[in-house]
């Protein structure tokens, strides 16, 4: 009798190995056999499998006094995606999740909800069962504080009328949830439908998975190939953006718009990155929900209104640990004497005023170094106000120039009057003698973290240009030391539309 109750826990154990490994590799594993309903409960009076797909329904004689779901048993989630495709013929149905159960009813939850409506203005959004109502409509990002009154609409995450036209009524579209963190994005289709996050201490940070069905509506859902990708606390870099506050009109310096954009098309890579924006200047206080990032990227006014200027103690604390920074355009320009210093340790250069210059012209870049950051660039000519003749450290220590050209002459003389940013002596010679100037360079600082500074992103139409945007996405990636593809960072194209959205409007 001995030897069957060892090979008894043997098997047991090589089970519960066998499921731990399904669950974490990086792979999508199905969560329905397309057979039956095995790994879930609820109400058989409502739930069935037919045809290979779940089915929910409720029909006029059978109407439940309560919303009801069928719940995956394979217990609570904390970070992780979760794929699946449903069809709607009738009503309101949803996808719970980070949900807990009701203890006064059998088969209810409350939590998380990505709603699926027949109604296409509430179709795709962010709600909650029994929670905090309303969490992010659909086209909008949110900031969700403790209760449903402390929330504010931060950004729009796409033109509305694309996502609805995403959106297939009376077929099979696919939701694709990502929870990481305090952070939760909604796909419907591949295309970014919501997003929003819950900074409070209290918030929801693990829970159930669960298919609704809404009381009060003759409701018709299908529901199949349904996907789960558990993802490690760790196992996706953070990027964290600071936008600055609006100071130079619609289409130049568009801070907030800039840092949405680059940050909406590094959470639809697909790669392992998830990208937060802060507005207006400021810091995620209370630091709720947010672990450490693996880098920040800062587009803002500089000098004086430097948004470093007032989190100093804070980005050195980040720097301290490892993490990346990333500034893009004025904001790569400081005072010598309150941070001149930090940035040289924090990016390896920086915009000093009566030494550097920032005249609008044409920029050719027709090679580049073997860098993670070039990966996907081709040659390119563009536009901007590229700052140039940066202050860097002694002897380029540390420091890669990725993007250089030789500006032409005139890009100092027509400006020669301005000696604080216009011309000279020094960065006249070094034209003159045709020396190539660093509009973008990448910093190792010497215990591993990591830099960027990049001169460009005065003009917001700039972000249209494929190679010219590959080349800070890669870079943001980079400096939170994660693997860049070797094509670079994918994103598609931004349309006209894209490029409206979040404007400053000034």
């Amino acid at each position: 009798m001995i030897i069957p109750n060892l090979l008894t826990k043997s098997w047991l154990l090589l089970i519960c190995l066998a499921v731990n490994s399904l669950y974490s590799s990086n792979e999508f594993v199905a969560l329905f056999d397309g057979k039956t309903l095995n790994g879930w409960t609820g109400d058989p009076d409502f739930w069935r499998v037919e045809d290979g797909v779940i089915i929910g329904e409720t029909r006029v004689k059978s109407l439940s006094n309560v919303n009801t779901f069928l719940i995956w048993q394979g217990g609570k989630l904390d970070n992780f995606e979760l794929k699946i495709e449903f069809k709607l013929q009738s009503g309101n149905s949803g996808v719970q999740y980070r949900s807990s159960l009701l203890s006064s009813e059998k088969w209810q939850l409350a939590g998380y909800q990505a709603e699926i409506s027949d109604d296409i203005r509430y179709m795709a959004m962010a709600c909650s069962e029994k929670y905090k109502g309303l969490l992010s409509q659909t086209g909008t990002k949110s900031v969700v504080g403790k209760s449903s009154d402390d929330s504010s609409v931060v950004a729009k995450v796409g033109d509305l009328e694309q996502i609805y036209a995403a959106i297939k009524p009376n077929d099979w579209n696919e939701y694709h949830i990502i929870a990481h963190d305090n952070q939760c994005i909604h796909k419907v289709n591949g295309v970014i439908s919501t997003e929003f996050s819950e900074n409070d201490s209290k918030r929801l940070m693990s829970g159930l998975i669960g298919l609704q069905l809404q009381t009060g509506e003759v409701t018709k859902v299908s529901f199949r190939n349904i996907r789960l990708k558990k993802t490690p606390k760790d196992s996706k870099k953070k990027v964290l953006f600071l936008a600055g506050k609006g100071s130079h009109g619609r289409n130049r310096h568009e801070h907030n718009a800039g840092c949405l954009l680059l940050a909406r098309y590094l959470n639809e890579s697909k790669l392992d990155v998830v990208s937060q924006v802060v507005a207006n200047d400021s810091w995620p206080e209370p630091w709720q929900g947010y672990d450490r990032p693996d880098t920040i990227v800062m587009f803002c006014d500089g000098n004086n209104k430097h948004i470093a200027s007032q989190h100093k103690e804070k980005i050195q604390a980040l720097v301290d640990q490892g993490v990346g920074v990333v500034c893009i355009h004025f904001g790569v320009e400081v005072i010598p004497s309150k941070l001149g210093g930090e940035f040289l340790e924090w990016i390896g250069g920086y915009f000093k005023v009566g030494w550097s210059v920032n005249p609008h012209w044409d920029a050719s870049f027709d090679t580049f170094p073997e860098h993670p950051i070039t990966r996907g660039v081709q040659p390119f000519k563009i536009r901007d106000e590229w700052y140039y003749h940066m202050r860097f450290q002694p002897e380029m220590a540390g420091v890669t120039p990725i993007l250089s050209a030789l500006p032409p002459l005139n890009s100092l003389t027509s400006r020669a009057k301005d000696k604080l940013r216009g011309s000279n002596p020094t960065v006249m010679a070094a034209v003159q003698a045709g020396q190539k100037q660093h509009v973008a360079w990448a910093y190792e600082r010497p215990e591993g973290g990591r830099g960027f500074g990049f001169t460009g992103g005065c003009f917001h139409k700039n972000w249209r240009h494929d190679d010219y945007r590959k080349i800070v996405l890669n870079a943001i990636l980079w400096t939170a030391h994660a693997k860049i593809p070797q094509g670079g960072v994918p994103s598609r194209t931004p349309s006209l539309e894209d490029l409206a959205i979040n404007q400053d409007g000034l």
